[in-house]
Formats: C-alpha cells, structure tokens, sequence
C-alpha cells in the first residue's frame, strides 16, 4: 500500500522515530483491519497530518472510512467523544480497535467541507459552526475524556518562560493580558464535551438533507462535524477557529456575538476563554521558535479586549 508523501513528511516532522514507526507499520495495520472488519477499499486513500483515511466498503455495501492515525493525548480521546455524541452533529463511529486507535467511520462527502460554503458567505459559515457546537456542547464530557483545566494550568505555568522570548512591547503586553484573562476562568473550567477543533476543514456535508446553508430540523442535517480532538470543558474554548477562519478583522466582533448568542453563553466567560485559546497558539509558536506572533491572533486578543 502506497503511503501518501504529504503524510510521511508530516509525520516525520512531527513525530520523529515516533512518525518513522508509525508510517512503517501502516501497511500491515491496515491490511489486518480491512479482513478483520471485511472492508473492500474503493479509493485512494487521504490524509492531514496524523492519520491516512481509507474511503471503504463494508460488507453490508454500506460506505465507510477507515481512518489509521498516530495515538496521542489529542486523539485518544475521539472515540469516547464519537460514542457520546452518537451521531448528534458530527459523524458516527463504526468500529474501533482500542490496541491501534484505529476508527471506522460513516463516510461523509469529503468533496463539501464548510470552507466551499465559508468562501461565498463567511457569516453563514459561522452560523452553521455555532449551530453544530450547540448539538455537540450539549452532552456532558465521559470519564476518561482530557480535562480544560489541566490544559489551562500547563498553560499558565508556561505563560513567565515564554513572555522572556517575547520582544518587549504591544506583542508581549498581549500575551500577559490573555494569561491574565485564563487565570480568572481556570479555576471553572467546565464539563461540556469539546470538539476543540472545529474550524471549516473538519465539517463536511452528510447528515439527512437540507440545502446546504443550514444545520437542517430535527435531523442530523446537511453539515457534521469530524476529526474531534476532545476536552471537557467550557464551550467558550470551543470559538476561535470560527473566529479565524476566513479572517477578517472587522469580522471578529460579529462572529464573536453570534457564536456566544447561539449557545447562549456568558461573554465575559467566552471572551476570557477565547482569550485562552489565543495564549494557547502563541505559546506554542513560542515553544517552536517563532521570530514574530501571528499578525491575527494579536489582532483577534485587540479587538475582544476592546483596544480597536
């Protein structure tokens, strides 16, 4: 099986001697797995950075894919998350093999993920992401699910060693004032069960109808969700991908409001953990050494601070 070069350069950039093992041992994983679960492959396969989708067919005829990723602390979790959310807004888990943490899902239209919709309207986008955190924030995070609170406290513990790497000035004062914002909320930080990473790429159409611009009625809808990389915690963390997407400046007050409007949530709570998330990107271009900060995350702590 031929594995696709994008993910092997992922991988090894990633993952080191982790993401060699890993792409080593993906042919004769995925070989197991196709006979154990008779799987038929009806495509070439796809990939992001960890794992390789292999679009399949089930024994009943019934489309599925199987997905073969890396284990870490960010994906363990999606199984527990899938079976929460039972198909309530995002895909439905099939199968899994709790040994590899490989995943058989429902196939879903990879060629219509949100970002078609988001390009010719952007704020309709945004509605349908808020619409789908409504579904998936509504169910209460299972045991063994990765906590907001632990996330936040690395975070904060972080926050001195990587403000010394940050030139002194408007970049610097940023960051200490979303690390201030998080040390307000840290010590609630929720229970809700988190997508983590909804942005416009991890929603595709599926679901049973609609026109493509909604979430649809009572049913699951056009558009679901994939890819989870679960916490527990408050929804408020759940925004800034949507925010950023097709990033706009004069956009992110409005986006804001819309999101926090449809779930209902408490804007200073949201803002201070948007606040958060923002920390939680610059901390990690920090950690990899990045010269400067990005340009619309400082822009995006601006404007919910209320400094633009």
């Amino acid at each position: 099986m031929e594995i696709p070069d994008g993910l092997v350069r992922a991988q090894i950039a990633y993952g080191g001697d982790a993401g060699r093992e890993f792409i080593a041992g993906l042919p004769a994983r995925a070989a197991e797995l196709l006979e154990r679960w008779g799987l038929r492959r009806t495509g070439p396969g796809m990939h992001g950075v960890t794992a390789l989708v292999l679009p399949v067919e089930r024994a009943d005829g019934s489309a599925a894919v199987l997905k073969l990723g890396r284990l870490d602390e960010e994906s363990a979790g999606e199984p527990l998350a899938l079976r929460a959310w039972d198909g309530r807004g995002c895909v439905r888990l099939l199968e899994h093999d709790a040994v590899t943490g490989a995943l058989l899902l429902e196939r879903l239209d990879e060629r219509r993920p949100l970002s078609e919709l988001a390009e010719r309207d952007a704020r309709q986008a945004v509605r349908v992401v808020g619409e789908l955190l409504v579904r998936l924030t509504g169910v209460r995070a299972p045991a063994g699910v990765r906590g907001l609170g632990g996330v936040a406290a690395g975070m904060l513990e972080s926050v001195p060693a990587a403000l010394g790497r940050v030139a002194p000035g408007r970049a610097r004062g940023l960051v200490a004032d979303c690390a201030a914002a998080v040390a307000e909320v840290a010590g609630e930080p929720g229970d809700r069960l988190l997508h983590w990473d909804l942005h416009y790429g991890n929603v595709l159409a599926g679901g049973d109808g609609g026109d493509g611009d909604g979430v649809g009625g009572g049913g699951r809808g056009p558009w679901l969700a994939i890819d989870p990389k679960p916490l527990a915690g408050d929804p408020g963390f759940e925004l800034l991908p949507a925010i950023r997407n097709e990033f706009a400046a004069d956009e992110v007050r409005w986006r804001f409001d819309a999101l926090t409007g449809a779930l209902d949530l408490d804007r200073e709570r949201a803002r201070a953990w948007t606040l958060g998330r923002v920390l939680q990107n610059v901390l990690w271009d920090v950690e990899a050494g990045e010269r400067g900060l990005d340009e619309e995350q400082l822009l995006v702590a601006e404007l919910l601070l209320g400094r633009r």
